[in-house]
């Protein structure tokens, strides 16, 4: 007896049935073309310097893998960190907020805590690590079946699992200097082996064995913070061009071109396994660089200044963004969030405040969204008295509080990029009105007014206590 065939009417409802069955249980995608989704490569350097790369106007230190990156995608000229220092940039990095969402406002140590002898000034408590709430970019990511890496500097708590650890915030992978032999602060080992070459092997190694799915690669490389321990033939390079004569030290500038050549390494690579068409290349620095490598703007890392807070920023996608671009738009570091998200086709977390620049990445035109631009960071210790640092921007006009003992300044940055100018007296109107969206800004993210004094007979005051994941 022979089997009949299914009738074409049964076979099209049971196609479409298992059509259905599958999009039910797809990852969440929104704006997905029928490309495979994009790999992500996003490297984030140690205060590099916004002008210490070819691309961005160097002519004393060499890196020409940067160059090449930059002429490949667009470079942004306004680019800046969601915070001048280390951890609370990574925190808005990761979960595309700004910082009294995620109450990460400086790099958490006992000894700096609100309330300590020698603290002239009552600063706003800080958190460790982000709350186990936020969904970060890696967890988003990981759920619409990207395998998600970060290898290098995570600084947002320690520990290696727990809800606030990397594993615990959406990584599946996560691998520090600690994990890969490497004492802190040290670019070699005992084998003599260089900190910033390991990683990149890491880093190949995972793409490696992930290449037949889409990656989210976070390359967070200890490069180039200091204290410095370049590559010999560098460093003699570097001296032996005099820049230390021109304000570059050796040591720092040998550092740069070593990292730059690293990742040249992890470029080449993804063209060997035919992976660059469908990579985002992302590359910035987690703040300003040092006060003297940051000339002519004013400051530097730590401080709100342009110095300390404007970074060199590429991102890249051979044939999908726009190459050899330039764009003066104003980019800030916790935009990147909601971009990747764009580009991968996945929703963002619930609660983000950047706004995604992919438009402005596809050559397309993208007018500016008004909105206020705010910047909060706590230092601690004695030498800094534990004071508070804010910022405001809004369209030209910046105000900021660089100091509790230093009155507040407002500088037109279309007419003075340098901030040489305080236009507080001239201006009052501008002023008037930043002070108060600054004032209701620190209201509602909780902090302590500036100078406000610290009661003499005053307790430590500990972080807040994070709600833990379910």
């Amino acid at each position: 007896m022979t089997q009949r065939l299914p009738q074409p009417c049964h076979a099209r409802r049971l196609f479409l049935l298992l059509a259905l069955i599958r999009v039910m249980h797809a990852p969440a995608l929104v704006g997905a073309d029928e490309s495979p989704r994009p790999n992500i490569v996003f490297i984030l350097a140690d205060d590099l310097g916004w002008q210490d790369v070819g691309f961005a106007g160097s002519r004393l230190i060499d890196t020409p893998h940067l160059d090449r990156l930059a002429r490949e995608g667009v470079v942004f000229s306004q680019a800046y960190a969601s915070a001048p220092n280390c951890a609370p940039t990574r925190a808005c990095l990761l979960s595309g907020q700004v910082t009294p969402r995620h109450r990460v406002f400086t790099v958490v140590d006992a000894r700096h805590d609100p309330g300590q002898p020698g603290h002239k000034i009552l600063s706003t408590p800080s958190e460790a690590a982000l709350p186990d709430a936020t969904d970060t970019v890696a967890e988003v990511l990981k759920r619409a079946g990207y395998a998600t890496a970060l290898v290098g500097m995570w600084n947002l708590g320690r520990g290696r699992s727990g809800p606030g650890a990397p594993a615990g915030q959406g990584f599946d992978l996560y691998l520090n200097p600690k994990h890969l032999g490497f004492e802190q602060d040290a670019y070699r080992d005992d084998d003599g082996r260089d900190l910033t070459a390991v990683m990149t092997d890491e880093a190949v190694k995972f793409i490696g064995q992930n290449r037949k799915q889409p990656f989210f690669l976070y390359f967070a490389p200890h490069a180039v913070h200091g204290p410095f321990d370049p590559p010999p033939d560098l460093l003699r390079k570097y001296r032996d061009r005099q820049t230390d004569d021109k304000g570059v030290n050796p040591a720092y500038a040998a550092t740069v071109e070593q990292l730059d050549l690293q990742i040249g390494r992890l470029m080449r690579q993804l063209e060997e396994w035919d992976l660059a068409r469908n990579t985002l290349v992302v590359f910035t620095s987690d703040n300003g660089g040092d006060s003297g490598s940051v000339a002519p703007l004013r400051g530097g890392k730590g401080t709100l200044y342009e110095g300390g807070l404007r970074v060199p920023m590429i991102a890249a996608w051979p044939g999908r963004i726009a190459p050899a671009a330039q764009s003066a738009r104003i980019a800030l570091h916790m935009d990147l969030y909601a971009t990747i998200c764009e580009a991968a086709g996945v929703r963002p977390g619930p609660a983000i405040d950047g706004r995604s620049i992919l438009p402005t990445l596809r050559g397309e035109t993208q007018p500016e969204v008004a909105r206020d631009l705010f910047w909060m960071r706590r230092e601690g210790g004695t030498k800094y008295r534990g004071q508070d640092y804010y910022a405001v921007r809004r369209g030209p006009w910046k105000m900021l509080h660089n100091s509790p003992f230093e009155p507040l300044q407002l500088f037109n940055l279309d007419q003075d990029p340098l901030e040489q100018r305080d236009l507080m007296a001239s201006e009052p109107k501008v002023a008037q009105e930043l002070t108060a969206a600054l004032q209701l800004h620190l209201q509602q993210a909780g902090a302590v007014p500036w100078q406000q004094p610290q009661p003499t007979n005053s307790s430590t005051t500990k972080p807040s206590t994070i709600r833990r994941k379910k």
